[in-house]
């Protein structure tokens, strides 16, 4: 058949229907790189061909360049709101380590067939094989309360962009402990305890949890604020009980709380005494009275210390706290290169992006190659091949994005000059050259 085609197809070369079928035959005989070509000629002559789009991305997500994928998918899943689309969207974004994207993009196909099932999916997102969910919001909390309680992150520290001081912190703190629990012992010291994150939004906290829980092949628990609080007497403490003891279930455990100033904010300041409840059932849960931490590793990350309630910085809490800065310049060429990655480039001068971009947090680094893809993906389509980004390309974008942490470091200085007897916001003042 593909023979009959290629000479049909040399008779008519501008048969762009006959084409697609090429192609179509071609990716369905694992001939993957001559799909790939057929399907680029026939966007030659169509910039907006679908088919030939869709195809693409089948032939991308099964050379596993998960992200050229996802762009192509996102677009057309948009476009067509179409249940295949979504499930390989889904997939895609769980491979490219994105697993809330993957479970937005599930849930999306789940609207329009709430009774599709997809065992790869269900497997990965650990919706149990006997549940059998009434509805599909059910399905949904399903899929997103298992994949909060086992999460197992494949990256690591190598994964994570410069940031060696808090990265050999975590070691001493955390990493180490694991690994020689006789030696701690000896001394008296149990393996677990907690690490408090401060600094400017977007400079890589949690991702620096999640690679932290790869690097000691822990689960992963993360929890934001709507995995707590609750309108109903004493349903907040209780969540907050159960997620430790899913903690307890599984160790080695860490526990990553996002935004914690909002569960932990300093009690001299509330007037509700439910807050105050639930701050005290936080502090015992971290205490372990009743129960036996050890194994059990808990990261918290703000981005306002001076909001947190004193009782926590107490040792034996969060009795390690640490200033994630801004990345330096060598931290930020590697963000650079890690975010470059199997994207298409050509000859990147990293230290010369890294030098205009000071200030720059590792999500404002992420942001500004997200400009330059936009601007790249409009010369695609119109040649329908990518076009490789250039040093030349991301340094007109630097033009356009500004750092988002002048902002917070405004802020930030104020408590530093001004609210620091104990020293605790020094590493602000030395960041920002301010003599004390």
């Amino acid at each position: 058949m593909i023979e009959s085609l290629r000479e049909a197809l040399s008779l008519s070369p501008n048969n762009v229907p006959l084409r697609l079928l090429l192609a179509d035959h071609l990716l369905k005989a694992s001939l993957l790189d001559e799909a790939e070509t057929e399907f680029r000629t026939v966007l030659t002559h169509d910039t907006h061909n679908k088919t030939a789009k869709r195809g693409l991305s089948k032939i991308y997500f099964e050379q596993k360049k998960y992200s050229t994928a996802i762009v192509i998918l996102e677009e057309l899943a948009e476009q067509e709101n179409d249940v295949d689309l979504w499930i390989l969207l889904s997939k895609a974004s769980l491979r490219n380590e994105e697993p809330a994207k993957a479970i937005e993009y599930y849930k999306r196909a789940l609207s329009l067939n709430p009774a599709y099932k997809d065992e790869e999916l269900d497997a990965h997102l650990k919706q149990g094989s006997n549940s059998n969910p009434s509805s599909m919001n059910a399905t949904i909390e399903s899929i997103e309360d298992e994949m909060r309680e086992f999460e197992r992150p494949s990256i690591n520290f190598e994964d994570v962009g410069g940031m060696e001081r808090v990265k050999e912190e975590i070691n001493i703190k955390i990493i180490q402990p694991l690994q020689h629990p006789d030696l701690y012992k000896a001394y008296g010291k149990k393996t677990g305890g907690g690490i408090l994150l401060y600094g400017p939004p977007g400079c890589g906290k949690t991702h620096l949890a999640r690679a932290t829980a790869g690097q000691i092949k822990a689960s992963f628990i993360s929890i934001g604020i709507h995995d707590v609080l609750n309108m109903w007497l004493g349903n907040s403490e209780r969540r907050l009980h159960e997620l430790f003891e899913t903690a307890r279930r599984q160790t080695p455990c860490l526990l990553f709380f996002d935004e914690i100033d909002a569960l932990g904010a300093s009690r001299t300041d509330m007037r509700q005494s439910s807050a105050k409840m639930l701050i005290n059932q936080f502090l015992m849960e971290l205490d372990g009275v009743d129960y036996s931490n050890d194994g059990i590793l808990v990261l918290g990350a703000t981005n306002a210390p001076w909001h947190l309630d004193a009782a926590f910085r107490r040792p034996g809490r969060f009795d390690r706290i640490i200033f994630v800065q801004p990345p330096d310049m060598g931290s930020r060429e590697s963000i650079l290169k890690i975010t470059l990655k199997d994207k298409p480039t050509k000859e990147i001068d990293y230290k010369a992006i890294a030098k205009e971009t000071p200030d720059f947090s590792g999500a404002d680094l992420k942001g500004l190659i997200d400009v330059v893809i936009e601007d790249k993906l409009r010369d695609s389509f119109k040649s329908g091949i990518p076009q490789p980004i250039t040093t030349k390309d991301i340094l007109k974008a630097v033009k356009q994005v500004k750092p988002s942490t002048k902002e917070w470091f405004n802020s930030a200085r104020n408590y530093a000059l001004y609210a620091n007897e104990s020293g605790l916001y020094d590493d602000i003042l030395d960041y920002m050259k301010i003599k004390k």
